[in-house]
């Protein structure tokens, strides 16, 4: 009973001596590995340097051989609520440049050879301002459910989509020298629905003869203001808070008409900006220059393709071990 203490004590030295052992195996193990490798890479030294020098030079070649794309973005407003067909027209000429098609480009008046190479995406402006609108419209479309009637979610729908109206940017990428053409003649065409022309047409009238209607208006009110400014110095007249009392005649709330004067002059000035920014379905705020598209470093062909080479080399080495290998079991 009195030595069962010391064998568990000699059977734990011996657990710990063997664990020892195998950490310093590992380390042998993982030193040898890294030999390995260093000399595999100094026995192929020569080979790699010859494949970066090779990949190198041909990157550089075809730098001079292939032209980089050149990239104009377009900043557009939907307007008369025209988001929806403004990406839906993107997509339509997307598929169409994917599936090259003649008569779809034809009628612009645009080769097959202009697209070759060609781009076309649309994204929002800010894309921050976008996912808030989202939640707000979330927001509106459940105030809907307890609402009696439409006309609440109506009116605060309508307001938040003039407050959160997004510029978009269409951005074209393009290789051949008439890019620039081709991104005009393609907002042409987005601007060329029918139905929103005719209702550009419908609003520019409404428009204008509100405009007139409150010019009439406000001569109107100028014409009674000055008729009554100009009895008011006569004696049988009497100034009563703030309203003009003439003889024999109803009294004039002067204040009240400034103000419905002031708010026809406010409207006049809104709907003349509408019809200055409203001339088209999708409205241009920014046709940009043409510029380079910038490439990131390991996308350059002087990188990317002595990256390649060496790969490959190293794929093939993998290959040929295996290879070795299994001819060794085979044997």
């Amino acid at each position: 009973m009195a030595e069962q203490p010391v064998n568990q004590n000699a059977s734990d030295e011996i657990d710990l001596g063997q664990l020892f052992r195998m950490i310093g195996n590992g380390f042998n193990k993982l030193g040898i590995f890294f030999l390995r490798v260093f000399l595999y890479l100094k026995k192929n030294a020569v080979i790699l340097a010859a494949l970066v020098i090779l990949g190198g030079a041909i990157g550089y070649g075809l730098k001079f051989i292939s032209t980089d794309k050149m990239r104009i973005d377009v900043i557009v407003r939907p307007n008369l609520e025209s988001k929806d067909y403004l990406y839906d027209v993107i997509s339509e000429i997307e598929s169409n440049i994917k599936a090259k098609n003649e008569s779809f480009f034809g009628e612009m008046g645009i080769s097959l050879e202009e697209i070759k190479g060609f781009e076309v995406s649309i994204e929002p402006v800010n894309k921050d301002m976008e996912k808030a609108a989202e939640k707000q419209l979330e927001y509106l479309e459940i105030l809907q459910k307890f609402q009696n009637t439409d006309l609440v979610s109506d009116v605060l729908r309508e307001e938040l989509l003039k407050n959160t109206e997004l510029n978009h940017r269409i951005s074209f990428k393009y290789k051949v020298p008439t890019g620039s053409i081709v991104a005009k003649k393609l907002i042409d065409y987005i601007n060329s629905n029918s139905y929103f022309k005719e209702l550009l047409a419908v609003h520019t009238e409404n428009s204008i003869a509100r405009i007139k209607q409150n010019e009439i208006l406000i001569a109107q009110i100028d014409t009674i203001i000055k008729g009554y400014s100009e009895k008011l110095n006569k004696p049988e007249n009497t100034l009563d808070s703030g309203r003009l009392v003439l003889q024999n005649e109803e009294s004039l709330n002067v204040a009240g008409l400034l103000s419905f004067k002031s708010g026809l002059i406010a409207n006049i000035e809104t709907r003349k900006m509408e019809l200055k920014e409203l001339t088209s379905p999708i409205g241009v705020i920014n046709f940009g220059n043409p510029h380079q598209v910038k490439k990131a470093f390991f996308g350059k062909k002087i990188i990317q393709i002595p990256i390649v080479l060496v790969s490959l080399f190293f794929l093939i080495s993998i290959l040929r071990y295996l290879n070795k290998k299994a001819a060794e079991l085979e044997v």
